[in-house]
């Protein structure tokens, strides 16, 4: 946003406040207020955010894909639209105020299902960096009846042994931060 006006036109209050700050009142003819206050936004690190955003939403997604033969049993992952999104945006929130920021990070992807949390993979986002902090990161199952109705009557034994059930992931998610190098012990900080 770029705001421009003559310096007349501008609050009072607001030019005595510039004063009040140091600077000399004749410097402030050509001055304009709004671009002193309100800096421009920085777009290319609006660019390198989205995208570092984009690559840890498709990493999350590619380890969902990973683990849904090998650790989950299951032919199908449903993901609710724009959840992996909101979780790589939490995620880069939470990397923000560390040392290296998201270079620093370990994230531990797990899965609840029925009471119970199962592992699913760890990502290290840069194995050169030495990690200052780890996420734990708990995707959760939809509890919906149809997922359990639909396992009834396509058992198994009326299909191949090649059939499995489609796994039903619930909008809903827990992330975990622990530092690592904090001096007075573990800090956790839940979202």
């Amino acid at each position: 946003m770029v705001a421009t006006s003559s310096l007349s036109s501008k609050n009072s209050a607001s030019i005595s406040e510039l004063i009040d700050r140091g600077f000399p009142p004749g410097s402030l003819t050509d001055f304009d207020y709004w671009d002193y206050v309100m800096p421009e936004p920085n777009l290319n690190e609006a660019i390198v955010e989205e995208t570092t955003c984009q690559s840890l939403a498709k990493m999350l997604e590619n380890c969902l894909s990973k683990s849904k033969q090998t650790k989950l049993g299951c032919s199908k992952v449903l993901v609710p639209e724009k959840l992996t999104k909101r979780i790589a945006q939490d995620v880069l929130r939470l990397s923000s105020p560390e040392p290296c920021g998201l270079r620093g990070c370990i994230i531990h992807v797990n899965l609840e299902t029925e009471n119970v949390c199962k592992k699913l993979d760890k990502i290290v986002c840069d194995a050169s960096v030495v990690p200052t902090f780890e996420l734990t990161l708990v995707f959760k199952q939809e509890n919906c009846s149809w997922s359990s109705f639909k396992d009834f009557f396509f058992s198994k034994a009326r299909f191949t042994s090649g059939f499995r059930r489609t796994l039903i992931l619930s909008p809903g998610f827990r992330l975990v931060k622990r530092k690592l190098y904090s001096l007075i012990g573990t800090v956790i900080e839940e979202c």
